[in-house]
């Protein structure tokens, strides 16, 4: 039988649009799922205010009567207005190895971005910089992270077989954590706190960082993230939803803060606990145990995710990121972390690449976006 291309019409198709990876990962304990709660908010269109600039369809791929594949068709006019593209951006996308489906799924973005008016494709991208993006190109036998796409090795063979070419790559380190914090580095901290005049701030719960740093924390982001690939700023709504989504399971040991001596913010390090085991268990269902799995896993981790780290321009000569480092290290080490995982950093990023750079590491992952022009 042909293979037949449906578009997402209903909550019900939706939720076995979100699910459909499960088919193909199950078995595979490197595939880390998103939860299901979270990829409901972001592509429900009543539910994520990206939608206030962006339009979105998903398709699903049958073939016997059965799912193959899936993908989503999205186009960020924001990105359109700071970047000069007119490119709609493909994302979510899964297929059985099998390169037909592929090549339907595909081209059905395609061919509702031409209807738009685009000039080309590019993915895998989410509606921003914040949604998981890049496919998965070095690292198979790697697991992943909650915050990252896991794929097959035929997936990028499928992408180039389709016309489809490297735009930009992003690399991952995993980072040891050393037995203990050089003397040396302990005084060149203590340096550059006095010249600098920062400090680490020393908070004790979520509702006394959210209150007092949260607006602070997402206007730094759009600010210390402007020129990086593919982002837009954020719109209030947009942060009130980031706020709960990334600052809602924070741990005053693993995310930093660094002010001035006003106390106004300078910059920040978000990282917490690895879920990757925890949602792999619960194949990112939070019931009926799935609370379970990812309290243990936030309780006594003993890997962590570095999510987001931003500081201040005007700081950033000054060497302050390196007492967020000693800060995330000492914490590190006090509580039994073996490893950290950078999550994705920009082929081009040399100055976050620069901060392992005194770290046992290995750079053990690497994804990329495709960038297909459909006009001369």
């Amino acid at each position: 039988m042909s293979i037949e291309i449906r578009k997402v019409t209903s909550n019900a198709e939706l939720k076995a649009f979100i699910t459909f990876p499960e088919k193909l990962y199950g078995d595979n304990p490197n595939w880390v799922p998103a939860p299901v709660f979270d990829d409901l908010n972001t592509l429900r269109k009543d539910k994520n205010p990206a939608f206030e600039f962006c339009e979105a369809e998903y398709w699903t791929a049958w073939k016997d009567g059965t799912m193959v594949g899936r993908i989503a068709g999205i186009i960020n006019h924001r990105y359109i207005e700071k970047w000069g593209n007119k490119y709609a951006r493909f994302g979510w996308i899964d297929f059985i190895e099998n390169f037909e489906v592929a090549s339907a799924l595909v081209k059905t973005v395609e061919a509702w971005a031409l209807e738009k008016g685009m000039d080309g494709v590019h993915g895998p991208l989410g509606f921003t910089d914040l949604d998981r993006e890049g496919m998965l190109v070095e690292g198979f036998n790697e697991q992943a992270t909650f915050a990252t796409i896991y794929n097959f090795p035929y997936y990028p063979e499928f992408m180039e077989r389709l016309g489809y070419k490297k735009d930009i790559d992003w690399i991952e380190f995993q980072v040891q954590t050393p037995e203990a914090i050089p003397e040396k580095v302990l005084r060149v901290n203590e340096i550059l706190a006095k010249r600098s005049g920062v400090r680490i701030y020393e908070w004790k719960n979520k509702k006394e960082l959210v209150a007092k740093f949260a607006d602070d924390i997402f206007e730094l982001i759009d600010e210390a993230y402007a020129d990086l690939y593919g982002t837009t700023p954020l719109s209030r709504k947009q942060v009130e939803v980031y706020i709960k989504q990334y600052l809602g399971f924070v741990d005053p040991r693993f995310t930093k803060v660094l002010v001035d001596q006003n106390e106004k913010l300078v910059g920040f390090g978000i990282t917490v606990p690895n879920l990757s085991d925890a949602l792999y268990k619960c194949k990112g269902r939070l019931f009926p145990l799935g609370w379970f799995w990812l309290l243990r896993a936030l309780k006594k981790p003993s890997k962590i995710d570095m999510l987001l780290v931003a500081v201040k321009k005007e700081y950033l000569a000054r060497g302050v990121v390196a007492i967020l480092m000693t800060a995330l290290n000492k914490s590190a080490i006090e509580n039994g972390i073996k490893v950290s995982e950078t999550n994705p950093e920009l082929e081009t990023n040399y100055q976050v690449h620069g901060l392992w750079k005194d770290y046992p590491k290995r750079q053990h992952k690497r994804r990329r976006v495709y960038l297909r022009l459909l006009k001369d």
